[in-house]
């Protein structure tokens, strides 16, 4: 057997704790066994009649309950994949507001409204940490800028020689020996870094949990009312999926013990990517929105010997990902969200989709620019009533992958859009008004200008 001590001399060395180790060998082990983390259809079955936040009939929670809450915003991220060198929480949201002011807004407007100490805490990587306590220097007044108040920080882990099994080495980069551990990195993050042990000295025991992206997580009082009264020591917020989240991962029931469990497409056998995909049969999408008792949290880590046993989750890469004939590895992560079946108890709720508003593509962020989307002055970003919680569908082509890329695309009236394609360079004038299913495409050179006007259900 390949020996561990490597590892965890690797990780010592760059100053990774107990609880990282702990949660990386297990994940290792399990690689060992050659568990392949695959969840087949045959061994679940569709969550159903769930309880939906519109159906809730609680007062919201006051004072005295929000105050023992803290909300968790995941931060780890850089938006490379959109052509950015720093966080993504950083990229302009709307003219001069960016997803972090947003988010501070929203901490804000509730501590006014509440009368609450609402606590703001970001889980931040090594490569955000610096650039995002920079940003929070103009909120100092509000005490959110000092690390040691807002900063959770992500551990990373090494990445594993595919064919040796040990931690790879590369010396024209050691910074790509390295990888993020996925969300699931939480659980132990929280408990090595002080974190977890130091809310609950201060009174703080419900954590409400999301992406930095999704403008659309706010604590809901309503929510935290109906979460504390539950008695569950877990929530999942979970919306009604369209074709746009058939790749997202879905919530599921065990059918060997009842428990919900959340199911990722790399989870998936490629035999049963149809059956993943099929809306009408898995109904329900993991917003990564959760809500943690942190108490309960405690106990399970104590029965656990200090480790969620989350499924592994195996990522067959290249060293350098830029360099696809680099040195294969193997990088392992765990998803945050699988903790449901981790406590007795579990339990989702069905939320509209205003509550979910995430950005993953450029094409995620044009819808998000236009009238299709709403960002209110308290920070809150929601779709407008009218879309009946359904996201225009934006596609475009490679040339817009990059961010830079569409800003001379501009941002047409996507109100009453259902669907947009664009294809070559394209300029939409000022007062461009896109209804329905609409395509534009441009096989040449010069850029195809859409003259003002409103288009609807035709290809230009």
């Amino acid at each position: 057997m390949v020996n561990f001590d490597t590892f965890e001399q690797k990780m010592t060395a760059a100053g990774m704790g107990d609880a990282a180790i702990r949660a990386f060998r297990r994940n290792y082990e399990a690689l060992l066994r050659q568990e392949t983390g695959m969840i087949p259809e045959e061994t679940i079955e569709p969550a159903q009649h769930l309880v939906s936040l519109e159906s809730i009939d609680v007062s919201p929670a006051d004072a005295a309950l929000i105050s023992q809450a803290v909300v968790i915003k995941l931060n780890g991220g850089l938006g490379t994949g959109m052509g950015l060198q720093g966080p993504k929480s950083l990229l302009a949201v709307r003219e001069g507001v960016n997803f972090l002011d947003l988010m501070v807004r929203q901490i804000l407007d509730l501590r006014k409204s509440s009368g609450a100490p609402v606590r703001l805490l970001l889980m931040n990587s090594f490569s955000t940490s610096g650039d995002t306590l920079g940003h929070l220097e103009r909120y100092r007044a509000e005490g959110l800028a000092n690390a040691s108040e807002v900063e959770l920080m992500q551990n990373q882990i090494p990445k594993i020689d595919a064919f040796t099994l040990d931690p790879v080495s590369w010396p024209l980069d050691p910074d790509l020996e390295w990888c993020p551990p996925g969300h699931g990195d939480l659980y132990p993050a929280l408990v090595g870094s002080g974190w977890l042990d130091r809310l609950l000295a201060e009174g703080v025991n419900y954590a409400f949990i999301s992406n930095s992206d999704n403008l659309g997580a706010i604590l809901d009082p309503v929510i935290l009312r109906y979460f504390a009264d539950s008695g569950a020591p877990f929530l999942m917020e979970v919306t009604r999926r369209t074709a746009a989240d058939r790749k997202g991962g879905h919530l599921a029931k065990r059918k060997s013990d009842g428990r919900l469990l959340l199911r990722e497409v790399a989870q998936c056998p490629e035999s049963d990517i149809d059956a993943f995909q099929n809306i009408d049969r898995h109904q329900y999408f993991n917003t990564n929105s959760l809500w943690l008792r942190l108490d309960r949290l405690k106990e399970q880590l104590a029965a656990d010997a200090g480790v969620l046993p989350l499924p592994m989750i195996r990522n067959n890469k290249t060293v350098d990902p830029r360099a696809k004939d680099s040195k294969p590895v193997i990088q392992l992560e765990t998803a945050m969200g699988a903790a449901i079946e981790c406590f007795e108890g579990s339990a989702a709720i069905d939320v509209p989709r205003s509550r979910f508003a995430p950005v993953k593509t450029t094409g995620d962020l044009l819808a998000l620019r236009s009238d299709a989307y709403e960002v209110l002055e308290n920070g809150q970003v929601r779709l407008h009533a009218s879309r009946q919680g359904r996201p225009p569908v934006i596609q475009l082509s490679d040339e817009y992958k990059l961010v830079d890329s569409i800003e001379t695309l501009g941002v047409p009236s996507l109100i009453d859009c259902a669907s947009l394609k664009v294809s070559g360079p394209v300029h939409f004038e000022s007062g461009v008004i896109i209804q329905g299913d609409v395509e534009v495409s441009n096989s040449g050179p010069e850029t195809k200008i859409v003259p003002v006007g409103t288009y609807r259900d035709q290809v230009l």
